[in-house]
């Protein structure tokens, strides 16, 4: 059972990771990469297949099987300063164990130093899941929340730009990174959880946005830091090998996977009550992710970055312009090897029913996210602030929530966190430093960085304005079959 499992997350994993890799190759033969860097970028590729297999095998058997348990037992414990503590210790274990954050913190190693951001970014998702948590328990609006809270985000980011204007791409892209697929398949399960422990009929509505809302907490949390950090230029480091990395992150990772298993144990201990057998088959889960994690980074680092980087300084010195459809390009591709995407998908399509299907999603995101990346490299081309992309886009986000079925606004808000993950920090963020890099004028700091940012922010107006259309269809169907029915319908949609 485990070796058809192995092999059919092998082959979902390649599917996944296939066709973006194939048109990098293809780009990588014309422009005449050297053969080094083609290489490691072939086993970068095999590396990130392996490690994406294993540690989806891995993290739903171990992570995400007691997700749901824990937000049921913590609702049925009646203890409010228990449920705030477990929240936070949950959201800060799963930030420091996800992959993406470490990817990006390596990307900004040389800007501010990776322990900080990561440390900063793990404290403003503990904080906000707890937010989030509470807002299922307490049934408040969602909509009102994120109002608030991006009223207050974009009030600091303001603050902070009158000082170290550089910080703020940083901000915005380390909320993006943050819900990975580590983060998303855990907290959405953990939501769901405490949702259908509540028992009502909106339970199932309100197990969506956890994400949305834990993606808040990292920004502002590196706007802070950003108060008391002065980052530096961005140095590129081609020199690590895969030993290099390989060792890094056997390191890294096992730092970052101990502390959730020694809370499994606490927890065990304290309410579960597992039989041994049980143990055992996590802890083997356990195994899993963090060897598919130390592959997936080793192969992303050491065979993407390189690769990403020389492709955008080579069109960033011969043909700009070209860098944005080719980044549009790599955009529409990438979004299906992101780990993350496909267990927000898989969770929307059974929550709905069938209604909203994976296939709906992933053409809504991967158009999202090539409109993103060309947004972003028009940055990078003409120095245009990132204030005028993320304030009206906003804007648009938020009033779209007063127009769009509150689903829709639900899962448009994961969506933003789960199609930022590692596959666009580990080769579309070093395509645009690359291109930067090269381009007579431009700032790295500030015109390279926010590509994440964007990324994460453009699948809020796609979904939701797919929601509308959805919505309108609906009605227009339904006025045509039966004139009685649209009244329920409304009361469903709304």
């Amino acid at each position: 059972m485990r070796e058809n499992l192995l092999i059919q997350k092998l082959k979902e994993s390649l599917i996944a990771v296939l066709p973006v890799s194939i048109v990098i190759f293809v780009i990588s033969l014309l422009i005449g990469v050297n053969q080094t860097d083609i290489w490691n970028f072939i086993v970068g590729v095999i590396l990130l297949v392996i490690g994406l297999a294993l540690f989806q095998i891995g993290s739903l058997a171990s992570m995400v099987s007691i997700a749901e348990d824990i937000g049921i037992y913590i609702v049925r414990k009646r203890s409010l300063w228990l449920f705030i503590f477990i929240a936070f210790i949950v959201g800060f274990m799963i930030t420091v164990a996800e992959p993406a954050l470490w990817v990006l913190a390596d990307q900004f190693k040389s800007v501010i130093d990776a322990p900080y951001l990561i440390l900063s970014v793990a404290l403003g998702v503990g904080i906000f899941v707890i937010i989030a948590l509470l807002r299922i328990l307490f049934q408040f609006k969602l909509r009102s929340l994120f109002l608030i809270s991006y009223s207050l985000l974009f009030l600091m980011a303001f603050i902070v730009s009158l000082v170290k204007p550089e910080f703020i791409p940083i901000a915005f892209d380390s909320g993006g990174v943050t819900t990975g697929p580590m983060a998303v398949p855990f907290i959405m399960s953990l939501g769901f959880g405490i949702a259908h422990a509540r028992g009502d009929k909106a339970s199932d509505e309100d197990s969506f946005g956890l994400i949305g809302i834990a993606s808040i907490g990292p920004i502002m949390s590196v706007l802070i830091l950003g108060l008391f950090v002065t980052p530096s230029i961005p140095i590129s480091d081609t020199e690590a090998t895969f030993i290099d990395y390989f060792l890094i992150n056997f390191v890294q990772m096992s730092i970052a996977i101990l502390p959730f298993i020694l809370f499994f144990f606490f927890f065990n201990w304290a309410s579960f009550k597992f039989s041994r057998k049980k143990i055992i088959k996590i802890l083997i889960a356990f195994l899993y992710t963090y060897i598919g994690l130390v592959l997936f980074l080793t192969g992303a680092n050491a065979g993407l970055v390189n690769i990403g980087t020389f492709i955008g300084r080579y069109y960033g010195t011969s043909a700009m312009w070209v860098l944005i459809p080719l980044g549009m390009l790599f955009g529409l591709l990438v979004v299906s090897a992101e780990p993350s995407v496909v267990a927000l998908n898989r969770q929307v399509e059974e929550v709905s029913a069938g209604a909203i299907s994976r296939r709906f999603m992933m053409v809504a995101l991967s158009i999202a996210v090539s409109i993103a990346i060309g947004l972003s490299l028009v940055r990078v081309i003409t120095g245009l602030s990132i204030w005028w992309f993320l304030l009206p886009g906003y804007m648009i986000t938020m009033g779209l929530t007063f127009f769009t079925p509150k689903i829709f606004s639900s899962i448009a808000f994961d969506s933003g966190g789960a199609v930022s993950g590692a596959m666009t920090s580990a080769f579309l963020m070093p395509y645009a430093l690359g291109a930067s890099s090269m381009i007579e004028g431009s700032n790295v700091l500030l015109d390279a960085f926010g590509l994440v940012a964007l990324v994460a922010m453009t699948p809020l107006i796609t979904i939701q304005l797919l929601g509308i259309l959805a919505k309108s269809k609906q009605k227009v169907r339904v006025i045509h079959e039966d004139d009685s029915e649209i009244i329920e319908l409304r009361g469903e949609v709304k």
